[in-house]
């Protein structure tokens, strides 16, 4: 959730997209004394204040949640920095996350096309935390390429004209006749001199302020590598094993840990009955309790799983004994708010509709992990963080350190999901490496996230309609939700802190305001009003992602349907009626076109579309569903088969394009996800405590469930500043299977995922023990 905006010639925001360019005023930057080329870019003076936000129903279309995060983002802009090194590469620290979404190739792409550089020549690294940079390190709200764009091109282009001044000098010629292309500079001569060979005699000796034009800047038509697909620049480094993660670190005496968890949610440790017994244990070298439960050292983590199977632990009670999902459920209909429309207005119809959206995990491929060198003087942590300021602050009070004193190392991670914008494992092994005196390699079991983890919180959402001779007069949506936890804050200590005032008011501020930001309605149904209220703070939850918009989406674009029904209209033909933006009408016409809308189709299957706008894009997505009972009923081995989507087109106009493979990719990715949220993927609260136990048992979207006709659309560039794209195909991905669900069947599914009632599809794990054994069967459970 980094904080940006575009940039536009007038300085303000054109309804349904990104700005369209930048600032006449130009930009400032700096050239900083350095042994090598280091330069950075400022473009605070360069950007024009908005104006207040002006009287249309819904704040999006004006200043939406990615403005926010620019904007936020700029005062320290100037404080990222771009060093060409003596070899000819371009170094960049990005004060972001990569989780798998391809920032470090995109942003490399765009290094390397205003530098005229090789791809390959681009070196992006993550930046470790910098409280410097206050509300400028928070990876999240598909934020990262928005709020980075300009200031990265800005930086690279000051770079360029250092070493084309460097270069004039040294080939006894002019700037304007010089030429750049691939690292090297050429004069009319033919002489020419490499990037590396000028790097030094371009650096400063003291730092000096500099001004770059938007003229200066390469202009769109001339891009060579952005716009063009690109490979991810570490992929080869995944497939063969030589990417890093976390627990791949080789950080000097950092053994094996994990925490033996309480057997309800948030319960906490009173004593160990049997410390010595475990501490005999094959390979176990250390036990102590912390905070969250007991925690145990070993050689091996399967040293560590028989440590943490073997303890006998006093527990205390959890934050939500006894309760289960319907209880929850009550709680919520006793916070809804009132719908104001009268139920009957005179002459008009209305459709009243009620949706309920049960607790779900957001647990990523790769569990927490962190590793944690905690010493008297100080500590160093190593892990995959979004909010790196933040958990910096907690590690440090967590260790009664001053933050200074605390090393916050970023790792690339295998996903996220709203789970690393929170520090949880970093906090941990902390506090493990202190109660060792030792260094750890904290990992998290597989049954541990499900259970007590990060979820994405139950909420219910009603609507209500009204409409009269073919138009939609009223649209109204009442949205409540367990707590969304928001107490990162923006991505540094200040904010984090005010999140956690007494009764969750900061939190709820903020979750308010994220909402407003988020949710637009992207269709002319008259007055318009989307409201949240949240309420029980008992939970751990987090922004999954796509945060609000897959359950608002969902249950406004199963309301489209249900009016196009009402007034005899095709669900097509009603949404490019009713929406009021051309990059919308746009991707939906792509998906329908490409999808074959409206064929004639098998009782019990169905097609079903939907649109979402957010991000500064926009995306739609078609799919094909059969919900015949021999497919509902088919067996799948360790899994729920339900209905089946099989085939599924998802288009996305994410503004200037930096990568369509890479954009291709995670629209793949957003529609996996949706998927899962509408079918199959939840999370049972029993007695206090969730049943389901890693992945065998969390039923995430599998490969029986993927459609075996699948097309991702990137739609061509429009403007000049990029859109958000890591979580901008969620929600119409969710809404679109809804949607041809309720039409295969012919009723509308009120709550999701759809099979969530279904008889428990696995053998529930025990809960003292909190994890299984450790498996030694494995290969038998290959496909």
């Amino acid at each position: 959730m980094p904080l940006n905006r575009s940039v536009s010639e007038s300085g303000s925001a054109k309804s349904g997209g990104a700005s369209t360019g930048v600032s006449r005023r130009g930009f400032l930057g700096y050239v900083l004394a350095a042994g090598t080329l280091v330069v950075a870019a400022d473009i605070r003076l360069g950007t024009p204040a908005y104006a207040a936000v002006p009287s249309p129903p819904q704040p999006p279309e004006l200043y939406d949640l990615n403005d926010a995060l620019t904007d936020a983002a700029l005062p320290t802009a100037q404080l990222i920095t771009i060093t060409v090194e003596s070899d000819g590469t371009a170094s960049f620290a990005i004060p972001r996350m990569e989780v798998g979404q391809g920032i470090t190739t995109s942003t490399a792409m765009i290094i390397a096309e205003e530098l005229d550089l090789p791809v390959d020549k681009v070196r992006v690294t993550l930046a470790p935390a910098r409280p410097e940079l206050l509300f400028n390190q928070l990876t999240g709200g598909s934020n990262t390429t928005i709020s980075t764009f300009t200031p990265v091109r800005v930086a690279a282009a000051i770079a360029k004209r250092q070493l084309l001044e460097a270069a004039a000098i040294e080939l006894g010629s002019t700037v304007a006749r010089l030429e750049s292309k691939a690292g090297v500079i050429t004069a009319p001569d033919g002489s020419s001199a490499t990037y590396g060979e000028l790097a030094t005699k371009a650096a400063a000796r003291d730092t000096k302020q500099v001004t770059i034009t938007p003229e200066q800047l390469k202009a769109t038509g001339d891009f060579q590598v952005v716009g063009k697909p690109q490979n991810r620049v570490d992929a080869r480094d995944i497939i063969t094993g030589k990417k890093q993660f976390a627990m791949d670190l080789d950080i000097p005496g950092a053994l094996p840990t994990m925490i033996c968890r309480p057997p309800t949610l948030n319960g906490s440790p009173k004593a160990i009955r049997n410390a010595a017994a475990v501490l005999s244990l094959p390979g176990v070298t250390d036990v102590a309790v912390i905070t969250t439960g007991v925690a145990v050292r070993a050689e091996t983590f399967g040293q560590c799983i028989d440590a943490v199977r073997a303890l006998d632990v006093d527990w205390g009670p959890g934050s939500v004994e006894g309760e289960d999902d319907e209880s929850i459920l009550a709680g919520l209909r006793k916070a809804e708010l009132p719908l104001a429309v009268p139920k009957v207005p005179a002459l008009a119809r209305h459709i009243d509709a009620d949706f309920e959206f049960m607790f779900r995990s957001s647990a990523a491929l790769e569990p927490y992990a962190a590793v944690a060198d905690v010493r008297s003087d100080g500590a160093e942590i190593w892990a995959g963080l979004k909010s790196p300021i933040v958990a910096q602050g907690e590690v440090a009070e967590a260790l009664g350190l001053p933050q200074t004193k605390v090393k916050v190392n970023v790792v690339t991670g295998g996903g996220s999901f709203g789970h690393k914008l929170f520090g949880d494992h970093a906090v941990e092994a902390a506090r493990a490496s202190k109660a060792f005196g030792k260094p750890v390699r904290l990992m998290w079991h597989r049954a541990d996230e499900p259970r007590q983890g990060r979820v994405h919180p139950m909420a219910t959402s009603r609507i209500r309609a009204t409409y009269l001779a073919g138009n939609v007069l009223t649209f109204e949506q009442r949205h409540t939700s367990v707590e969304t936890s928001f107490r990162h804050g923006l991505g540094e200590m200040l904010t984090a802190v005010a999140t956690k005032l007494p009764s969750g008011v900061g939190n709820l501020g903020i979750a308010e305001s994220i909402f407003a930001l988020s949710q637009e309605l992207p269709y002319d149904f008259g007055v318009v009003t989307q409201t949240l209220t949240e309420t029980d703070q008992r939970f751990n939850t987090g922004s999954m992602r796509n945060i609000y918009s897959p359950d608002v989406a969902c249950a406004n674009e199963l309301v489209v349907d249900m009016l196009a029904k009402a007034m005899g209209k095709d669900p097509l033909a009603f949404r490019l009626g009713f929406l009021k933006n051309d990059r919308v009408k746009a991707v939906l016409r792509k998906v329908a076109e490409v999808g074959g809308w409206g064929r004639k189709m098998p009782a019990g299957t169905a097609q079903g579309i939907a649109v979402h706008k957010e991000y500064k894009g926009a995306t739609a997505c078609l799919v094909e569903i059969d919900c015949r009972p021999e497919t509902v009923n088919r067996k799948i081995r360790d899994g729920v088969a339900g209905p089946r989507v099989t085939k599924a087109v998802i288009a996305i106009d994410a503004g200037l394009v930096i990568n369509p493979r890479g954009l291709e990719a995670q629209m793949m990715g957003c529609f996996t996800d949706g998927l899962a949220l509408a079918l199959t993927g939840s999370l049972h609260l029993r007695d206090g405590h969730f049943l389901e136990a890693s992945w065998d048992n969390y039923f995430y979207t599998r490969q029986w469930n993927v459609p075996p006709d699948f097309t991702a659309i990137a739609m061509p560039s429009s403007g000049d500043q990029p859109g958000g794209a890591g979580e901008a195909g969620v929600a119409c991905s969710v809404a679109a299977v809804a949607c041809a669900y309720a039409r295969a069947t012919g009723k509308v599914p009120k709550r999701f995922p759809i099979n969530h009632d279904d008889p428990i599809g696995f053998e529930v794990k025990s809960f003292i023990p909190p994890v299984p054994e450790s498996p030694t069967d494995g290969l038998s459970w290959t496909y």
